[in-house]
């Protein structure tokens, strides 16, 4: 049997949560805090999976490798997955005849409700000609327009919530290098600041940078790499141990989230560091998560008034690590690779919604989505 396993597994995980040093041991969370939009920050944020959400999914469908996640206004859930790397021994009531009782590839992207119900579904990834191979990152913007990449192809599409393609930002399979304004290579996710009319895009997979585009029109205003620097796509990364500098070029820049006072984070995910800037490029400061690669697939910032804390996901250690958003320090860490509800496997996305509660999109072999309640915060 594949490790692609249906959303979602049954099970309890009692209180698995929350958060000590980065370096210490994680401790279960104690009682059930203010879940409100208040929270007391001289701590850290603790969290308790909900194995009951989201409810099964509907008419036989299988989820995949989750690879697009984003809470909206409403907080409903937007998940994308992709259905076309499904193996055929999971896919029985697809085949003609079908061969077993379960399952049918459920839609490219789904929208669940608060309660882990799917009240919206669109997309289907077997129409070549008419749907992107492969929608990677999310946004919902004010207007609950849906942006999200369609990454193999090079471009950012703007949609709206039945599907309909708005704006095409991008040229179908072409790439041009991570100084080119107009074509992308293989962006990753993007944002739309509060207060702002433009688009920031992870830039990506192939290319090095940060690239702003107008949201409105789609048209080119501005691009910058690491540290705020020039991108170069000639740049030969060096050794990613604890003693070794931070490189000073992005490798896959995976993950950008926005903060209410004007800053944009950035998941730079092979070199395992969120580097924070203004809007603008100029660079503000940098973490290192940990040593190695794939400590930062994903940035999200808290859902307090201040926003005083980050969570990101680490798709290689199958954790989320939580930080101080005002100086980057890692507070904790919680999460374990596994298919347990409350374990991991590859947490790619992650996003907050209006009560503090953490959402988590899971690649292969999670091929999930799971949600956390937010608990309040506990003393370090």
């Amino acid at each position: 049997m594949s490790s692609l396993h249906r959303t979602c597994t049954g099970g309890a995980l009692a209180v698995f949560i929350a958060l000590v040093s980065g370096c210490g041991p994680d401790v279960a969370g104690g009682d059930e805090g203010d879940t409100g939009s208040a929270v007391n920050v001289d701590g850290v944020p603790s969290f308790q999976v909900d194995p009951d959400w989201p409810l099964p999914l509907p008419d036989n469908w299988i989820m995949s490798s989750g690879i697009g996640l984003y809470v909206d206004a409403d907080d409903h859930v937007w998940v994308s997955h992709r259905p076309e790397i499904l193996p055929e021994e999971l896919l029985g009531a697809a085949q003609d005849p079908p061969t077993d009782e379960c399952c049918i590839p459920a839609p490219v992207v789904m929208r669940f409700n608060p309660a882990g119900e799917v009240v919206h579904a669109w997309g289907h990834h077997d129409v070549a000609d008419q749907w992107p191979g492969v929608l990677h990152g999310f946004f919902v913007d004010d207007e609950g327009h849906l942006w999200i990449s369609a990454r193999d192809q090079h471009q950012i599409m703007k949609f709206d919530t039945d599907g309909e393609v708005l704006l095409t930002i991008g040229h179908y399979n072409e790439t041009g290098g991570s100084d080119d304004p107009e074509r992308l290579g293989r962006p990753s996710d993007m944002v739309i600041p509060p207060g702002t009319n433009e688009l920031f895009v992870v830039d990506g997979y192939t290319n090095r940078r940060v690239i702003v585009f107008d949201a409105g029109t789609g048209e080119y205003l501005r691009h910058w790499g690491a540290y705020g620097e020039p991108p170069d796509d000639d740049y030969e990364f060096g050794p990613r141990g604890a003693d070794d500098p931070p490189a000073r070029q992005f490798a896959t820049v995976h993950g950008i989230t926005a903060s209410h006072d004007g800053l944009i984070y950035v998941a730079d995910r092979s070199n395992s560091r969120i580097q924070v800037f203004e809007q603008d490029g100029t660079f503000v400061q940098e973490r290192v998560i940990r040593p190695g690669t794939g400590a930062a697939f994903d940035v999200a910032v808290s859902h307090d008034p201040g926003q005083e804390f980050l969570y990101v996901a680490d798709g290689e250690d199958h954790r989320i690590w939580i930080l101080r958003r005002s100086d980057l320090e890692v507070l904790g860490q919680f999460g374990s690779e596994g298919a347990e509800p409350g374990q991991f496997g590859r947490p790619h996305n992650l996003e907050v919604d209006s009560q503090g509660n953490l959402y988590v999109a899971e690649a292969a072999p999670g091929a999930r989505a799971q949600r956390f309640n937010f608990q309040g915060v506990v003393p370090e």
